[in-house]
């Protein structure tokens, strides 16, 4: 890195000039510096090294064609001594490297502040959204729970809604299968008659045919058909449900919308900007 080239003292013109004095904006050696400070008028005034001096250009007065060393902040304007007692008479002052040196110190103050805010501002966001990460898993956790026991109970609610169908059509399947079978055995019985009848009719016609007959009559008589009943029915009427219904099955969860108003007088004047806000 190149050095700034060593300064002379601009009082005796032949020593380093190591110091540097804000007020005069001279540069003194160490010598020159002690005499300076021992004068009545000068004793007061600050120095600093001459390496920390960052080198400017003179700004001129326009209308004096003097070099500024003052403010007027009364017009916050940089002025020359011969503005002091003119134009600006009456007005209040500063000199221009105090103004500067207060303007730096101020800018520094209020940039580190902003600086501290936005870093406090980026922790609570960063622990802000990883507690907000925390709570979505918690609801999808919790919407997967209550999907699971939503469908533990259907499954149930198929199990007993089969298991009632079967139960009822198993008492009426009985009451049918009992009929069948006895209109089976009065089927038999009804044949094995008829058979007889077959069996008498080959028989010659005599007072032992007369009695078979009438016995035959009687078993007749006592055969009884027992009449269809009306058959029982099973129908299903299907319920149209739809995504909506399932839906009112579940909770509702909300998120609470995180607007930051910004003013536009103030755009880019923050450290960060929100992708939403611009």
């Amino acid at each position: 890195m190149a050095q700034a080239a060593s300064k002379t003292c601009e009082i005796c013109v032949s020593a380093s000039g190591s110091h540097y004095c804000l007020e005069c904006e001279q540069y003194f050696c160490e010598n020159c510096k002690g005499f300076h400070k021992r004068q009545r008028v000068t004793k007061h005034h600050q120095f600093q090294s001459s390496s920390d001096v960052i080198p400017e250009g003179k700004s001129k007065c326009k209308d004096h064609n003097e070099d500024v060393s003052f403010v007027c902040n009364t017009c916050n304007v940089a002025v020359c001594s011969s503005c002091v007692t003119g134009s600006h008479s009456g007005h209040a002052f500063s000199k221009l490297l105090d103004s500067i040196s207060q303007l730096k110190e101020t800018n520094t103050t209020d940039l580190r502040s902003k600086v501290h805010e936005a870093t406090q501002n980026m922790k609570q966001i960063e622990e802000g959204l990883k507690a907000f990460d925390v709570k979505v898993e918690g609801i999808v956790k919790a919407i997967t729970e209550e999907g699971t026991k939503i469908k533990t109970m259907v499954d149930k609610c198929i199990s007993e809604k089969i298991a009632s169908v079967k139960d009822q059509s198993r008492k009426e399947r009985d009451k049918l299968t009992k009929l069948l079978e006895d209109t089976q055995m009065d089927l038999k019985a009804g044949r094995d008659l008829d058979k007889k009848i077959h069996e008498l009719n080959k028989t010659r016609n005599d007072g032992k045919l007369l009695q078979s007959l009438q016995k035959l009559t009687d078993y007749i008589a006592k055969l009884t058909v027992k009449p269809i009943p009306e058959f029982p029915n099973i129908q299903y009427t299907a319920k149209s449900a739809t995504d909506n219904d399932v839906k009112q099955l579940f909770g509702n969860y909300i998120i609470s919308d995180n607007k930051q108003e910004v003013n536009p007088k103030e755009r880019g004047r923050y450290l960060y900007r929100c992708n939403k806000c611009g």
